[in-house]
């Protein structure tokens, strides 16, 4: 066990939840320093800081020579990796993969039912004060039963498994791409009776490179990627025309993940049905573009991994990982640089 650990927090904490951290063991020394900058927090806080909590506040490596282990709030680390301190020799850091997955996961349930059973198009005629002409209702708002079509995940990671076992009872053909597709168990942090974590959930798997076989099988595509290089634009134009032309885009992974220019002129021209996004390549999304005005569109802010608990879930796996820290075990979710997440 580690004899003296001293925590800091640029995340606001409740008294019981400063509590817990400091139950663990007599030798931990916590700060909690609600920061919405780096320079907002003390000199002498960085400086004897082992361990940090934070959302994206991060030092120096000169200004933190005792940091070893960064545990972040987030999923995603893109808008992180270039930073110095993420490249210092022997630090951890960690992030919040599978704490989110159910959101995640629901929110695309959501977005699949809801296109498929024509919301969007209810929605439009409820703005309009009219129905369709009877000869028209049956071609324009008869729905794709799930037990009827093909959802292909793009990256099977903590979220594309929950989505998959949400799926699986609604006997929809599950498709999933990863990188790694020799590798069929995760063995990232994933909470007791939810995911996939053996592979039991998909009908095919394919290397992220056949992902245009995918896509010609799919009528509904799902992004959650993550960002990196190898992955930047993943969607362009040559991906939506492989797709159907009655099929839908949808992204919870990453903005950049998808050509926006190339999603636009596919929806104009009717390369694909329509997309449901909650992310996007800039965000918040500017006035002016396009995707606004197209009806064939569902937009949302960023919002799909959002809970009433969110920060107790995520405060709780972060006592989860620390834990293992202090007793010297294996920190779950820890960053691959080279890989990029």
């Amino acid at each position: 066990m580690r004899k003296e650990i001293n925590i800091l927090s640029t995340l606001d904490l409740t008294d019981e939840q400063r509590s817990r951290i400091s139950e663990i063991s007599e030798g931990i020394k916590l700060n909690v320093v609600p920061s919405g900058d780096a320079e907002s927090v003390p000199m002498e806080r960085w400086e004897e800081a082992d361990v940090l909590y934070t959302r994206g506040i991060f030092p120096l490596p000169e200004q933190a020579p005792n940091l070893k282990w960064i545990q972040l709030q987030s999923v995603g680390v893109d808008t992180f990796l270039e930073h110095p301190i993420l490249q210092k020799k022997g630090l951890i850091t960690t992030t919040m993969s599978g704490v989110i997955m159910n959101h995640v996961a629901e929110y695309v349930l959501m977005a699949i039912l809801a296109v498929s059973r024509k919301i969007p198009r209810l929605y439009q005629y409820k703005q309009e004060r009219k129905w369709p002409k009877r000869s028209d209702k049956y071609q324009q708002l008869t729905p794709l039963e799930l037990r009827d079509s093909t959802v292909g995940i793009v990256g099977y990671g903590s979220i594309g498994r929950q989505l998959a076992r949400l799926l699986h009872p609604l006997n929809a053909t599950i498709l999933a791409a990863k990188k790694h597709a020799m590798h069929l168990e995760d063995k990232g942090f994933m909470r007791e009776g939810m995911g996939d974590p053996h592979g039991d959930y998909f009908d095919r798997l394919y290397p992220i490179e056949a992902l245009h076989s995918l896509l010609k099988e799919s009528d509904f595509v799902v992004l959650t990627l993550p960002l990196t290089k190898a992955t930047y634009h993943l969607m362009d134009e040559a991906a939506f025309h492989a797709m159907k032309p009655s099929a839908y885009l949808i992204n919870v992974g990453r903005g950049a993940l998808v050509d926006q220019n190339a999603l636009v002129e596919a929806l104009r021209a009717k390369h694909i049905a329509g997309a449901v996004l909650d992310v996007f390549e800039e965000e918040p999304l500017p006035e002016d573009s396009p995707l606004w005005e197209l009806p064939n569109v569902i937009l949302s802010p960023h919002i799909a991994g959002l809970s009433q608990d969110h920060s107790e879930e995520t405060f709780s796996f972060f006592m989860e990982n620390l834990n293992r820290y202090v007793e010297e075990l294996p920190l779950y979710n820890q960053v691959d640089l080279t890989e990029g997440y």
